[in-house]
């Protein structure tokens, strides 16, 4: 059985992971004042000298249910079967569409990856690895929900201002972050943004207290693959996320860019890091 694996462009990957993995996405819509764009088309910065500018932040539209069916109907042409890997659905109405789209179909299975960014990456990854062993869409359907709670996907924040213009954040807990500095974590529990702690200071001395909080706080990291993704970052940052994350002895590890949709509520200076926080899971051919 040939099994595509599917995600919207709120996966984060650039192309040439998506070709590595061999992962089809479909983007989501961006829109800036009367232009319009696909998510993946458009650099980021775009997006802040957009907000900078205007005052206002970046609009984007999910993948609708027409969308989803010719997608889906595409990679049915080459594949016997779809494992689509979906946006949150405490986040967006992506995973609802695509669910829509799929009715009727026994051969599409869309799994709510209550996540963003690259922690939709690493359950898609994970999924394509099982297709490479022989297993069939279901079993991959199901060994992907299994490992959905595991899913650890965080991020520091240089501001909350665009998570107040965008909805996510209260005038009062925006007004009084400010005024300290704070600099929060931003982590997804159950498949919503929720604070977590508060820090102050330069972005490198922020950002390494957070990564090294987070390591702490999942103490359990399966060392395969970790991902830090980032808005924007100097490259000293970078590095020294890096060289922290080969401590732990995490054997890959991938630097992206938050795609359009995402940066566009996170804003500049976010970085975080994401992994699966239950230890190794070597896989098995599948007889």
């Amino acid at each position: 059985m040939r099994v595509a694996i599917s995600a919207e462009s709120t996966i984060d990957l650039p192309k040439d992971l998506l070709a590595e993995w061999d992962i089809h996405t479909v983007p989501f819509t961006i829109m800036m004042g009367n232009d319009t764009y696909l998510d993946g088309e458009i650099e980021p910065t775009k997006l802040f000298e957009y907000a900078d500018k205007s005052g206002k932040l970046a609009k984007t539209s999910a993948v609708n249910v027409f969308q989803f069916k010719e997608h889906f109907a595409s990679l049915l042409k080459e594949y016997d079967a779809i494992v689509h890997v979906s946006l949150s659905s405490k986040i967006s109405s992506a995973y609802q569409n695509a669910v829509t789209a799929a009715k009727g179909k026994d051969n599409v299975f869309v799994i709510d990856s209550l996540s963003l960014s690259t922690g939709i990456a690493l359950l898609a990854i994970y999924g394509r690895k099982l297709a490479s062993k022989g297993y069939e869409a279901k079993e991959i359907y199901e060994k992907l929900l299994a490992r959905v709670p595991a899913d650890q996907a965080s991020f520091s924040l240089e501001s909350v201002n665009y998570l107040y213009k965008g909805g996510r954040c209260s005038a009062l807990a925006m007004l009084g972050a400010n005024i300290l500095r704070i600099k929060p974590e931003i982590y997804v529990k159950d498949g919503g943004m929720i604070a977590g702690k508060k820090y102050k200071g330069p972005m490198k001395k922020v950002v390494m207290s957070y990564v090294n909080d987070t390591l702490e706080a999942f103490a359990n990291p399966d060392l395969e693959q970790v991902f830090i993704t980032y808005s924007t970052a100097p490259d000293e940052v970078l590095e020294a996320v890096e060289d922290r994350l080969k401590e732990v002895g995490f054997k890959r590890i991938d630097k992206t860019h938050a795609g359009g949709t995402v940066s566009a509520y996170c804003g500049p200076h976010c970085l975080g890091i994401l992994y699966f926080n239950d230890g190794a899971h070597p896989i098995e051919v599948k007889e």
